[in-house]
């Protein structure tokens, strides 16, 4: 899922009034607290000299980056390794919730040099921190059961599952008479919610959505119309121009030479870039 804003409520679901304030408040406080203290970060030479490349992602987003078998897989494990295999190095992958991943880039926190965990680019991040060349495009699509909601103005009188840290409460706020927003910690617990008819509907990314239904045939899932279109990219400190410029270099790379088609299709059976 391309996942667009910063926000988060506090409980596992929450009531749209409730959530969108809450998000609006936490926003204003978590990228304040990035812009205090993202710095520049660790430098390219230091890299290269630790041959090493520290990248945070999530974990739990299918196909783009989640756990099978205990390892960590995915489009962007994949692209993001074939852009250190690019300069020659080895990545040190951690996982974390998506809501937190940017205030690692933080040079005192010195967590890690990279987010690769698909963050849509919008311009209160890009206040914050400096993202690479969009490394794919999607859509925001609405999901539901046979028969259900397909488009936002379907969502009159319906409860709808967005991920907490994504800008879908705002998108979803817009809709008149919509019963209510209930959010949840990952995208599997909003798609766990719909199956078991404790939600109408899940808001999530569309390539997240074709993954969920190929995996779930039997659930009788479809998808409807779709209400955003966003690119996705990977981030680095705010003013780190160095590695940002290695980053870009070599997702230039693979694409030129077909390792990133090659990729895509593997996951998608399609090429997913922006171009």
């Amino acid at each position: 899922m391309g996942r667009m804003g910063l926000g988060n409520c506090s409980s596992v679901e929450s009531s749209l009034s409730i959530c969108i304030m809450k998000n609006l408040l936490k926003s204003m406080l978590v990228l304040g607290a990035l812009a205090t203290l993202i710095a520049q970060g660790a430098s390219w030479e230091e890299i290269k000299k630790k041959g090493t490349l520290r990248v945070a992602t999530e974990g739990n987003f299918a196909p783009f980056n989640f756990y099978k078998d205990n390892k960590l897989v995915g489009f962007e494990i994949d692209v993001v390794e074939a852009i250190a295999k690019k300069h020659s190095l080895k990545v040190d992958w951690k996982t974390g919730g998506f809501d937190s991943l940017l205030i690692g880039l933080d040079a005192k926190l010195n967590r890690y040099d990279l987010v690769a965990a698909s963050h849509g680019i919008t311009p209160e991040r890009a206040n914050v921190v400096d993202f690479s060349e969009a490394h794919y495009c999607t859509g925001v699509v609405v999901v539901s059961k046979k028969g259900g909601p397909k488009s936002l103005n379907d969502l009159k009188g319906k409860k709808a599952a967005i991920q907490v840290g994504t800008i879908f409460a705002p998108t979803l706020a817009k809709v008149q008479g919509i019963a209510e927003v209930k959010t949840y910690p990952k995208d599997p617990d909003c798609l766990q919610a719909l199956k078991a008819g404790r939600v109408d509907s899940w808001v999530t990314d569309k390539l997240v959505a074709i993954e969920a239904l190929k995996t779930n045939p039997k659930d009788g899932l479809e998808i409807g119309d779709t209400v955003l279109v966003e690119k996705v990219a990977m981030a680095v400190a705010k003013g780190n121009t160095d590695i940002l410029k290695q980053i870009n270099e070599g997702l230039a790379a693979i694409q030129k030479d077909g390792t990133y088609k090659s990729i895509s299709q593997k996951y998608f059976n399609e090429d997913i870039s922006c171009h």
